[in-house]
């Protein structure tokens, strides 16, 4: 049986979305409502980093407010007019604007479209193993365990 090779290039916009639209156990998976990612990094086989197309409907959110223990990520917007929040407070971005979330920091961030129309921005994360994921506006917590997110409580025990 032969392996399928990655594409030489793809237009990222022809991507297949995520079949599954948030890895987070409810009650916050039907928080994520109204965002689309399209991995793009996958497509190509990269195994130390990911990227991926979002686009946020009005009113939509990236994720829950979180910071990671060990992986850096960086966003890039493309369109829209997305609010970024942190323990900072909030900034509005533009077209050509970018972040970067330094890992360990503790910043705790999300982006929220608080506009009317459709935000679209790139996403840039490592894959680190044993990394850790806190929430503090959540009852939730994240461990990057043998590839794949492991959610539990903020008191340890499991959803």
């Amino acid at each position: 049986m032969s392996e399928t090779k990655p594409p030489v290039a793809i237009r990222a916009a022809d991507a297949e979305p995520r079949r599954r639209p948030s890895a987070y156990p409810e009650p916050f998976a039907s928080r994520m409502n109204g965002r689309e990612k399209r991995p793009l990094g996958d497509l190509f086989g990269l195994g130390n980093f990911g990227v991926n197309l979002v686009r946020m409907a009005p009113g939509a959110v990236s994720a829950l407010r979180h910071a990671h223990s060990r992986q850096d990520e960086f966003i890039y917007v493309l369109s829209g007019t997305p609010t970024l929040r942190t323990d900072q407070g909030e900034t509005r971005l533009e077209p050509g604007m970018c972040a970067g979330f330094r890992a360990g920091s503790g910043d705790a961030h999300c982006l929220v479209n608080l506009s009317e129309e459709e935000v679209v921005y790139l996403e840039v994360g490592d894959r680190s193993e044993g990394d850790a994921v806190s929430y503090p506006d959540d009852d939730l917590q994240a461990l990057r365990e043998d590839g794949r997110w492991v959610f539990v409580h903020k008191d340890g025990s499991p959803y």
